[in-house]
């Protein structure tokens, strides 16, 4: 039986493309559960509630929000300086605090450019969050809205570091020996 090559070059490139569109799908699914991603979409949420206050005179509707929602938040910026630590080391605060600062700027010309619209779209968050019962809940509802992100940051899980760790651990107490040092020259 004859096949082609150009069949099963089509067949493979096929393939190929099922397979990269499902492990594109898995890693996906993957980032969206992670509690970085959580912890991003909440603090999302809660600088576009504090740029709608403060643009649309709404501060009380925002510190109610705060108050209701206090350990949620203060556990989500937890998982927040966990994630910089571990993906920044020494720069972490840094980093953190550019993310906060470039959320809230990109999120704020969003606001300037639906001009007086603004207030009336953004308004309905307050009520909508108002209802929320649980922490799950503001989870589930971060997680939903077309909350706008800094496109600088990954929003998945924090990459690992026990490469550097692994050697840190390998060489703390002694010194490495003359064969190791000169392989190394």
């Amino acid at each position: 039986m004859s096949f082609p090559i150009w069949r099963a070059t089509v067949a493979a490139l096929a393939l190929a493309g099922i397979v990269t569109n499902a492990q594109a799908a898995f890693a996906v699914s993957q980032c969206t559960s992670s509690p970085a991603h959580e912890a991003f979409d909440v603090q999302g949420l809660k600088s576009e509630l504090m740029v709608t206050a403060l643009s649309c005179n709404m501060q009380d509707r925002y510190n109610s929000f705060v108050a209701k929602f206090r350990t949620k938040l203060l556990d989500e910026e937890g998982t927040l300086n966990a994630y910089f630590h571990t993906t920044y080391g020494r720069s972490a605060q840094r980093e953190h605090d550019d993310y906060i600062t470039q959320l809230a700027n990109v999120q704020s010309e969003r606001g300037l450019k639906s001009g007086t619209a603004f207030c009336d779209q953004r308004a309905a968050m307050f009520d909508e969050v108002a209802v929320l019962e649980s922490a799950a809940d503001l989870s589930s509802y971060a997680q939903a809205k077309d909350i706008i992100q800094p496109a600088s940051y990954e929003t998945c899980a924090a990459p690992e570091r026990t490469l550097r760790n692994e050697v840190r651990t390998r060489y703390r107490g002694h010194k490495p020996s003359a064969a190791h040092t000169s392989a190394r020259s």
